[in-house]
């Protein structure tokens, strides 16, 4: 095995709160080990157009509590740009690193585990507020964003109830609604709508009436973006990708069920769509503790070489797991907790 001299570190795809505490845990871990860092700027378009920069202390002080991330990120894709894993390649040798830390969600890591197959090493870490990457419990980022959307819940309450609205509350999750079930359990939610089960218009009005003649003149509805009624199996898209690397934006479903419910009902409807706010602030204590335990393993992945591989947290273990066996399906959804939700509707 070559030895390993230089770590990059990367951040692609949406950003997530806790992304900046995992380069701070890998930065710490990687100079123990004596590791020269490098921070790739803007994921993988870095190392297409060259954009890096050797890592400091001072880079990585201060950021454990910080949303965002400090090397900023992207969603490009080199093996859709012409020449662009040449480009990677002349970029890593350019910068003389000897091995990847990407940080992200599904996309960004199947771009590592392709370019592993030219001899790219590295090793995925899962961060993606979706929590939709298998072998994990929580991706990091996932908490904080449950957190959001659970406060926004519970604001949406004390509005609905004084004015005997129906409230709508859009939250993200293109193919999996794990944020919509978590927080929508949390928050206490009157129905909730997840993509990987299909909703009935006739059931949602139901739920909405049944509440009524209970003396509830109001309702909760937390839904995932991506969720799509039985009679279409199609998402409501707002707007196209940019480009091939970009991939199409989802939202507007939450419009949709409202002006259905209004049509059916007669009552006033009214949606947050929470948006990027999710994405953002400050991360909980759980996703600081989890992503500087998931830092520091992938920087010893890399020094026990260990490459295309994951990081994976189940269990409260951090562990790994070929990044091939990961990406092959994404995480199933906790169905047994959603059958459980319908209990209180």
């Amino acid at each position: 095995m070559d030895e390993i001299k230089t770590i990059g570190i990367l951040t692609g795809g949406g950003d997530s709160p806790a992304t900046n505490a995992i380069i701070r845990a890998a930065y710490v871990k990687a100079k123990n080990y004596k590791y020269k860092v490098v921070g790739i700027k803007n994921g993988w378009d870095g190392l297409v157009n060259g954009n890096a920069v050797e890592l400091k202390r001072e880079h990585v002080s201060g950021i454990l509590d910080r949303g965002g991330t400090i090397l900023g990120s992207a969603r490009i894709n080199p093996f859709k740009i012409e020449n662009g894993v040449e480009m990677v390649k002349e970029n890593i040798k350019k910068f003389s690193i000897d091995s990847i830390i990407c940080i992200g969600g599904e996309d960004t890591n199947i771009i590592m585990h392709r370019l592993s197959q030219y001899n790219i090493k590295g090793v995925g870490v899962p961060q993606t507020i979706d929590n939709d990457i298998n072998f994990n419990d929580y991706s990091v980022g996932f908490d904080s964003a449950v957190e959001i959307a659970t406060d926004a819940i519970d604001k949406l309450h004390t509005t609905a109830s004084s004015h005997h609205r129906i409230m709508i509350l859009e939250v993200m999750g293109r193919e999996a609604g794990w944020i919509a079930l978590y927080s929508g359990v949390a928050g206490g939610a009157d129905l909730i709508l997840i993509p990987e089960v299909p909703f009935d218009y006739d059931y949602v009005v139901d739920v909405i009436e049944k509440r009524r003649e209970r003396g509830k003149d109001y309702s909760i509805i937390v839904i995932a973006e991506g969720a799509r009624p039985e009679i279409k199996n199609t998402h409501i898209e707002v707007k196209p990708g940019l480009s091939n690397i970009a991939p199409a934006q989802l939202g507007g479903i939450g419009n949709i069920i409202a002006k259905e419910i209004e049509k059916r009902t007669g009552y006033e409807t009214r949606v947050t769509v929470l948006g990027h706010l999710q994405r953002g602030g400050r991360p909980t204590a759980f996703d600081r503790i989890l992503a500087t335990r998931i830092g520091i393993k992938a920087v010893d992945l890399t020094h026990e070489g260990k490459f295309d591989f994951m990081v994976c947290f189940e269990g409260n273990i951090i562990k790994a797991e070929p990044m091939e066996k990961v990406l092959s399906n994404s995480k199933p959804m906790d169905l047994d907790l959603y059958e459980m939700s319908r209990i209180f509707y």
